[in-house]
Formats: structure tokens, C-alpha cells, sequence
């Protein structure tokens, strides 16, 4: 009777460590060796020169100290992945939306940048307030916003109906604007 409950409690043991192993391979199959790796939805981007971080893509701050305003920065999506800075891995590039209290929800276009550590967070790039957004496109490290806008003058209220195509790039870890007008 005291061998198979020897045995029994051996078996356990094994079937236990054997979980715990077990466990830990898919652990460091899913998050590497180093660990947990920060999403680009958990990174900080510059707005307005201002550092805004993320949690789960969401972010709200106080425009001052005791006040009831808040900045409130969402991801939005139209996201692309491609490499941006010649690396041989895949960046990401995505809308993000910023509401102040007033009206307008901005919107902003910003780029992570993989690394080791997860991902690095760019400056982000005004488009523009209450616009439409439609496709994000990588392409050769640069990469091509479409949205509609109004025309200038045009009272908010109006629907966007003006198609826009702005191009960007990273350079040095900045995302800057690329003038397409000006012939290379």
C-alpha cells in the first residue's frame, strides 16, 4: 500500500513539473527571452510637444494642475506596417485623435519604431481637426496618409469632401513631413 502511494505522489510530482516547465516554454516561446516587450499601444509619442503615454492606447491628462480640463488621446487605427528606418524589421505607423475640451478631435498621425524593448515612439504630425480618414500605406520606408478634408474657409459643420495625400518618413527617429510637390 505505501508504494503506490509513493508512487502515486511521484507521478504527481512529475505531472506538476512537468506543468511548470511546460508553462514556461510557451512563456518565453510568446514574450522572448527578455520578457514583456512594450506594444505601440503602451508607448509614448509626442503631441504638441508634449509626451503622451499610453495605456492600451488611451491616454488623459490634465491640461494643468487642479483643473477639470483634460487632454484626452485615443488611438484611432488606419494602422500600416512596413520598416521605416532600414532595419530589416517591421515598424508601424497609425492615427491617433486628441480632444481638449472644445469641439475639435485632432487628428495625428505617429509612428512606432520596433526595437528589443518593445516599441519607440515617435513625434506625431497634425493632419487635421474633424477630418476623414481613409487608407495608410508604407511603401519603401516612406509611407502616404489619405484623408478628406474641407476647403479653406469652409465652416466646420460641412462634411469633409476634399481628398488629401500627405507623405512622410522617418529620419534620424523623427517623423517629418516629405514635400512630394518638389521634383528630386
Amino acid at each position: 500500500m505505501k508504494k503506490i502511494i509513493l508512487f502515486i505522489a511521484i507521478i504527481i510530482i512529475i505531472l506538476v513539473g512537468g506543468f511548470f516547465w511546460l508553462n514556461n516554454y510557451v512563456y518565453v516561446e510568446k514574450q522572448g527571452v527578455k520578457g514583456f516587450q512594450k506594444g505601440y499601444k503602451d508607448s509614448s509619442y509626442i503631441i504638441e510637444g508634449r509626451e503622451i503615454t499610453f495605456i492600451n492606447g488611451f491616454s488623459e491628462i490634465q491640461t494643468a494642475q487642479g483643473s477639470a480640463s483634460k487632454i484626452i488621446t485615443k488611438y484611432f487605427g488606419n494602422e500600416a506596417e512596413g520598416d521605416l528606418n532600414s532595419d530589416g524589421v517591421s515598424d508601424i505607423v497609425f492615427l491617433l485623435t486628441q480632444e481638449g475640451g472644445g469641439s475639435g478631435i485632432f487628428y495625428y498621425i505617429v509612428a512606432g519604431i520596433k526595437t528589443d524593448d518593445g516599441y519607440y515612439g515617435t513625434n506625431g504630425i497634425l493632419l487635421g481637426d474633424r477630418i476623414a480618414p481613409q487608407t495608410t500605406q508604407i511603401n519603401n520606408g516612406e509611407f502616404v496618409v489619405n484623408y478628406t478634408d474641407r476647403k479653406p474657409n469652409e465652416p466646420m459643420t460641412t462634411s469633409p469632401s476634399i481628398g488629401v495625400s500627405k507623405y512622410f518618413e522617418v529620419s534620424d527617429s523623427i517623423l517629418v513631413e516629405i514635400n512630394k510637390d518638389i521634383v528630386k
